[in-house]
């Protein structure tokens, strides 16, 4: 993520290489200023970029989902501002030329080797066309979550912004990128720093690698500098006639935290005395608010507009008003927090709120585990006034990306898993009532002891084949990075091999299961 400054005029063509029929995304088709995702490969001819020679820039290969996936989370970087994140080339071209930069996501990153990406700072104004790279050979590779922010990083770069570092006491650079502080949902790292590891990830106002007296506000830069500044607030905070009403019983409303200091304000009337159930959840790709930016404080006052309770959870990111009303009239203010790990300066993003009166089918679901004989063993309790229909039991190697390991049946109400390796698993069970309410419990961490004796021994680093040792006869079930079942199949007591030919290179989950076990692996092919 190397960045250069401005020196020469440039001159600059790209061309397509490809014509691929890719999903055409906008995040804000009434924007003038435009940030292209180019996907479908590039033949770029610039006086800057490899010494004027042509680069012949191939398409990454990336799946529908994928390509979604990083537009998503480079759309929620770019949320607060006036600015369209697009895949639709006929958008690039027809924003002006000194409001617009091309992030080419490719693989051909021969040309300018050990970085994820690169681009010159300030090109967005250039004027020229000068494209950013992002390459996603090296970044996992094509890992949506690296690509995306690269992408964020990258044309952050274009719109002015250089790095974000960290220093000591002393004033002693200790990271030239900022790799941010803490892990889990509100592990919070800067765009402009390195945010591959975290999952908060947002805008900051801190030193630059130029010295830790060289403070750089991001949020400034971006909205002063480039022709476009942030979105027009879409509800104010004041609490009076002008207050947005949410009615009197049920509501949906959504919203969006455009700055550090925006607040939105809603009046909600309770016409009875009643139970009331509120949840406030940022914009996000899956539970546990994965990709989510905004971490969100809600303060409830009464008809008086005296405050009655704050509701800013330290360690999640959503926020969650379970309580008794009275008749009355009440008042929501929401906005951006800080947590643990960070200030709310960067603390913006889109939200859904939703709320009413009465109770939750599901009202609570709490996981538990411990490690016995070297297994992992999870048992939970569910409050609930209506029939379960579905358990589904998620595991994860980071606390922040889960995958599918089981489904329980709804009379069980414990499972044994053997970790396979002496990595920390962290666990969460995802209910669905018969009314298709989804609840999901807390989050459980647990560690082998590495004393585990395996129904399945397997090859995690592979070419071609997959080989199994198994103790019995068995089934499998391989699957994506992302989840996405690719094959099914049976295989014998003793040495077996799957067949990984038609499969391109990168991580997998494999899912090995017997009569009394079952065992998950993750799958490295070269």
């Amino acid at each position: 993520m190397k960045n250069f400054t401005k020196i020469i005029l440039l001159i600059l063509t790209c061309c397509s290489l490809h014509a691929y029929s890719l999903p055409k995304l906008n995040s804000l088709p009434s924007a003038t200023a435009t940030v292209y995702l180019d996907f479908d490969g590039q033949t770029v001819t610039s006086s800057v970029w490899n010494g004027g020679n042509p680069i012949f820039c191939a398409s990454p290969g990336l799946t529908d989902e994928q390509i979604t996936e990083i537009f998503n989370r480079v759309s929620e970087d770019y949320r607060p501002f006036n600015i369209n994140i697009t895949t639709d080339s006929t958008k690039f071209l027809a924003a002006p030329l000194t409001q617009r930069i091309r992030v080419i996501i490719t693989p051909t990153s021969s040309w300018k080797p050990n970085v994820g990406g690169i681009s010159y700072i300030g090109s967005f104004t250039w004027g020229d066309d000068t494209p950013a790279f992002v390459f996603s050979d090296k970044l996992g590779p094509n890992n949506p979550k690296y690509v995306g922010e690269c992408c964020s990083h990258e044309s952050g770069h274009a719109l002015g912004l250089s790095h974000q570092s960290s220093y000591d006491t002393n004033c002693t650079l200790v990271e030239t990128y900022n790799t941010g502080s803490g892990s889990g949902e509100t592990g919070w790292a800067p765009v402009m720093g390195n945010s591959y590891y975290k999952n908060m990830t947002g805008w900051n106002d801190g030193p630059t690698p130029y010295g830790c007296a060289n403070v750089q506000d991001n949020l400034t830069i971006i909205t002063s500098q480039n022709g476009f500044s942030y979105r027009t607030d879409d509800f104010n905070e004041t609490l009076d006639g002008s207050t947005y009403s949410l009615g009197n019983n049920a509501f949906t409303v959504d919203g969006l935290i455009a700055t550090s200091t925006d607040k939105d304000a809603f009046k909600f009337v309770a016409t009875q005395n009643s139970h009331f159930h509120l949840e406030a959840i940022p914009n996000s790709l899956g539970g546990n608010n994965v990709g989510a930016n905004l971490d969100i404080k809600i303060q409830l006052f009464d008809a008086a507009k005296t405050l009655i309770r704050t509701y800013d959870p330290m360690s999640i990111m959503s926020a969650v008003i379970d309580t008794t009303l009275n008749t009355g009239t009440y008042y929501f203010v929401l906005d951006g927090s800080g947590n643990l790990y960070s200030s709310n300066y960067g603390s913006l993003g889109a939200y859904r709120m939703t709320g009413f009166m009465g109770a939750l089918p599901i009202r609570n679901v709490s996981l538990s585990g411990s490690i016995e004989n070297s297994k992992h063993k999870l048992n939970w309790d569910i409050l609930s006034d209506d029939p379960i229909l579905s358990q589904n039991l998620e595991v994860s190697a980071d606390g922040i990306n889960f995958n599918p390991l089981t489904t329980v049946a709804t009379s069980n109400k414990i499972f044994n898993y053997d970790p396979h390796n002496n990595n920390t698993l962290y666990y969460r069970l995802m209910v669905t009532s018969v009314l298709n309410q989804t609840v999901y419990s807390n989050i459980v961490a647990l560690k082998s002891d590495g004393k585990s004796t395996k129904a399945f021994t397997v090859g995690n680093l592979i070419q071609q084949q997959i080989r199994v040792m198994a103790a019995d006869a068995y089934q499998y079930r391989l699957m994506d990075s992302n989840g996405r079942l690719l094959a099914t199949g049976n295989g014998f007591k003793g040495s077996n091999n799957i067949n990984m030919d038609r499969f391109p290179g990168g991580m997998y989950l494999l899912q090995l299961y017997n009569k009394n076990e079952q065992q998950s692996e993750r799958i490295i092919k070269q």
